[in-house]
C-alpha cells in the first residue's frame, strides 16, 4: 500500500525548493522497506544541468546510499507525474512502483508542458523537430562487439 506521508515529504521538498529559489517545483523521495533511502529536488537552474530533475536526483541519491545501480524493491514518490526522461530513468533504475501528486496536466497549467516530448518520442527519428541521423553504424558496432566479448561486463 502506498504511504501518503512519503508523498507529503516530496511535496514539502518541492515547495521549499521554490521558496528558497533553488529550482523548480519538483521533488521526489525513494523508499525501501518503509525508510527513505534517497531524496532529490529539481536543481536544473542551480546546477545548469537540464537532467537534474527531482526524480533523477533522488535516484542518484538512493543508488549512492544503497551502493547499487538498480533500485529493485524501492518505491518512488514524486510531487508531480514524471516527465518522459524521469519516467525512463524510473524504468532504468528498476523501481517497483511510482506514486505522484500533481498530474502532467497540472504541470502544464503551471508552465511546464511536456506534451511535446511525448509527441516527439512517438515520431520516427526522421520526423522529429530536432534533426537526427545515423552515422558510422559499422564503426559504432565495435563498442557493442567489445561488450559482447568482454568477460568484465556487469549486465544491467
Amino acid at each position: 500500500m502506498p504511504n501518503p506521508e512519503f508523498l507529503r515529504r516530496a511535496i514539502a521538498l518541492a515547495t521549499e525548493n521554490v521558496r528558497t529559489g533553488q529550482g523548480g517545483p519538483f521533488a521526489a523521495v525513494i523508499v525501501r522497506d518503509g525508510v527513505i533511502v534517497g531524496e532529490g529536488v529539481n536543481t536544473v537552474t542551480a546546477t545548469n544541468d537540464p537532467t537534474a530533475h527531482g526524480e533523477v536526483n533522488a535516484i542518484r541519491a538512493a543508488c549512492r546510499a544503497l551502493g547499487a545501480f538498480t533500485l529493485t524493491g524501492c518505491t518512488l514518490y514524486t510531487s508531480c507525474e514524471p516527465c518522459p526522461m524521469c519516467l525512463a530513468a524510473s524504468y532504468w533504475a528498476r523501481l517497483d512502483e511510482v506514486f505522484y501528486g500533481s498530474s502532467a496536466a497540472d504541470a502544464a497549467r503551471a508552465g511546464f508542458d511536456d506534451v511535446f516530448l511525448y509527441d516527439e518520442i512517438r515520431k520516427n527519428s526522421a520526423q522529429r523537430r530536432m534533426p537526427m541521423g545515423q552515422l558510422l553504424q559499422d564503426e559504432a558496432w565495435a563498442s557493442f562487439a567489445a561488450w559482447i566479448a568482454s568477460d568484465k561486463k556487469v549486465a544491467y
